[in-house]
């Protein structure tokens, strides 16, 4: 049995406008520093064995401050990148609309049949990520683990482990907060929801283990 807490990396400098930042490495903002910070003293009394985040600078600066309130090194993993929005990298939902408007409405009807075009198969994204968790749930069978990604990421690999379709994951799961937990547990090969998108502020440390 082990147990993730999934953050999704703090507010970057596209949030304003909304643009989809895949691949493309956006900074953080003030903003998005003081959640990394808040993140780090929800960590500092909390049992935490690992600490993982995806390369992009927006993830790592996030984890920097929980992995150094634990005294661990956070460990960078490819699996943990963005899904890569191809053609729709760095624009608004508006500017997709004018460049391909046919794209764009095939993707909201079914965005994993349609991804946006140029794009990641986001299946074969859910799949690298949970190959990520399975490997440190092998790691730590009996450990909890903070992992800090990326939105459409972590709203994939919710609806793969919890058997809900994943072309369902916008509608199940529209926002992650920024900086907010999500944790969830993996035994038997087996996936529980315990809670989701609960400020790093006024966050518990989370469900008992049994």
């Amino acid at each position: 049995m082990t147990d993730f807490v999934l953050v999704r990396h703090g507010e970057t400098v596209w949030h304003a406008e909304n643009r989809y930042a895949g691949r493309t490495d956006v900074p953080l903002t003030e903003h998005g520093h003081k959640q990394a910070a808040e993140l780090g003293a929800w960590a500092a009394d909390r049992r935490l064995d690992a600490v993982l985040c995806s390369p992009l600078s927006r993830a790592r600066l996030t984890a920097e401050p929980a992995a150094a309130a634990l005294g661990l090194t956070p460990r960078v993993d490819e699996r943990l990148y963005e899904v890569d929005f191809g053609r729709g990298e760095g624009l608004t939902r508006a500017e997709m609309r004018e460049r391909f408007p046919a794209e764009l409405a095939a993707f909201l009807a079914d965005p994993v049949a349609h991804h946006l075009p140029g794009g990641e198969d986001p299946a074969a994204a859910a799949d690298r990520a949970i190959a990520c968790l399975t490997d440190m749930a092998r790691e730590v069978p009996e450990g909890r683990v903070l992992v800090v990604a990326h939105s459409t990421l972590v709203r994939l690999v919710l609806c793969q482990l919890l058997g809900i379709p994943l072309a369902r994951y916008r509608q199940v799961f529209p926002r992650l907060e920024n900086g907010a937990l999500t944790e969830l547990r993996l035994r038997d090969g087996r996936a529980s929801l315990l809670r989701l998108n609960a400020p790093a502020l006024t966050a518990g440390p989370g469900p008992a283990r049994p």
